[in-house]
């Protein structure tokens, strides 16, 4: 597989494919199941669980209402802490700055903490053509990089492995990037672990930069915020000499006490735990502590054009949880690659086709990659209303008449113009009694909308309608 989203067909056509392969559903259904099994369990020991939840919804639309303020007040902070801030309109200019930095430094390489920033803006790569080599840290980003492969979920990107998959991989592959697999590897839980343990330990030690993303950003203190599970974000943050964060706008929050309430939600909507076994936080520099260098690259890539769309801008609330995955029945089905995005599953069917955009044909089909059952707002933290922003943009795909739309235009215009002309209509209505003969049993539609007709039957004429009923003044 290419380890690059670019040029990834349409969700259907992914996901026609993704679909038939039974070992990457099997291992979907386990995992999913188990991990929303466990949140569920997770909430309910909060009584306040719900107001927890419009606490978080009401931090992040107040802080976005007004961005601009909160994003000086955190440069000037990270600035009066020791440390410097660059804006990055979109991934061009951030990939720019990240490999100008490294590249300052002297260093060819860097060890990274799992951020979803830098995979939306494919950094590994750009930094790759720059001659320079990313490592990643994190376990299962690690087995992704490992395999040539692509992330497939939000919380565990690697959630399509099993752990027979996983030790092949290792064993197979990680010699080509520094310490081997031991001899005789199993698949076993602590036996993987421990590989990864020794294979990363010389990357921490004799890293000089790292690179990270942010869970959250305190525009008070310009304090940044990562959560994690395993240390190796820890190892990151404080061991090279360089750290250099990119970052997001929607991340940022007013104060520390707001960010009490996201340290509350998170933990237990992504790995249902009480609290996160590794929170680190860190604040510009300071001298014979952690890095002596730090850089801060806030990126918009997309984003300022979502916060002007009044339904679209919600899904900037997203706190990266990947709650909604784990309880949606098409991504359990079709798996995170379908979605040509390294933001799958449902929050990524509304963020991906914002931040980049409608014009591709992936990106217009993501609109549509939902059952609209809703699952995914029940579990929201922070109450994005999924559903309706799906329902937004699907009617901005249909304004735009892309493929399989222009029949739906011409069609709506022409019921619009039926409905506003009672004459007309009454005419029609006499004419589809007269078709009750002939009538198929379903609309002979070629091209896009071919696959919604063939499942369904059109439903059998009346009689008569309801109009030569009534006007007919029987049993009233």
């Amino acid at each position: 597989m290419s380890r690059t989203f670019v040029g990834m067909p349409a969700f259907p056509k992914a996901a026609a494919v993704s679909t038939q392969d039974r070992r990457l559903r099997a291992n979907l259904t386990h995992a999913t199941h188990t991990i929303r099994d466990k949140r569920a369990k997770a909430v309910t020991e909060l009584d306040d669980w719900a107001e927890l939840r419009l606490a978080g919804k009401e931090i992040k639309d107040r802080t976005l209402a007004e961005l601009d303020r909160y994003l000086l007040q955190a440069e000037a902070a990270v600035t009066a802490a020791g440390g410097t801030v660059h804006w990055a309109a979109d991934a061009a200019e951030a990939n720019r700055i990240v490999a100008e930095l490294v590249k300052a430094t002297g260093e060819r390489e860097v060890v990274k903490v799992k951020s979803m920033a830098t995979q939306e803006i494919e950094l590994n790569e750009a930094l790759a053509a720059e001659g320079i080599t990313a490592y990643e840290t994190d376990l299962a980003e690690l087995i992704v990089q490992l395999g040539d492969d692509l992330p497939s979920h939000i919380l565990v990107p690697a959630i399509h492995r099993n752990r027979a998959e996983i030790r092949d991989i290792f064993a197979q592959n990680m010699a080509d990037w520094g310490r081997p697999a031991p001899d005789g590897l199993t698949d076993t839980p602590a036996e993987l672990a421990e590989a990864a343990r020794l294979h990363l330990r010389e990357k921490f030690l004799r890293a000089k930069v790292a690179v990270s993303g942010a869970n959250f950003l305190v525009a008070e203190t310009g304090t940044l915020v990562v959560v994690e599970s395993e240390g190796n974000g820890r190892m990151c943050l404080t061991l090279p000499e360089t750290l250099i964060s990119v970052v997001g706008i929607e991340k940022v929050v007013p104060t520390w006490r707001d960010l009490e309430v996201f340290l509350q939600l998170l933990p237990r909507s992504s790995t249902a735990e009480r609290m996160n076994p590794y929170t680190s936080t860190w604040s510009g520099t300071t001298d014979g502590d952690g890095p002596s260098a730090f850089h801060l690259v806030l990126l918009d890539n997309g984003r300022t054009d979502t916060l002007a769309d009044q339904v679209g801008r919600q899904a900037l609330r997203c706190i990266r949880c990947s709650a909604c995955l784990n309880v949606c029945p098409v991504y359990e089905r079709a798996g995170g690659h379908a979605y040509g995005s390294p933001y799958p599953g449902p929050i990524g069917a509304i963020l991906s086709p914002q931040l980049r955009g409608l014009q591709s044909e992936v990106d217009a089909s993501l609109p549509y990659a939902s059952s609209l059952c809703g699952a995914c707002y029940e579990v929201c933290p922070v109450a994005i209303d999924i559903p309706e922003v799906l329902v937004h943009l699907r009617e901005k795909v249909a304004e735009k008449g892309g493929a399989g739309h222009r029949l739906e235009r011409v069609a709506m215009k022409s019921a619009s113009w039926l409905l506003d002309h009672p004459a007309a209509y009454s005419m029609a209505l006499r004419g589809t009694g007269l078709a009750r003969g002939v009538q198929p049993r379903r609309v002979p539609i070629p091209g896009a909308a071919k696959a919604w007709t063939d499942s369904r039957d059109l439903p059998a004429l009346p009689e008569q309608s309801f109009r030569a009923w009534w006007s007919k003044g029987e049993n009233r």
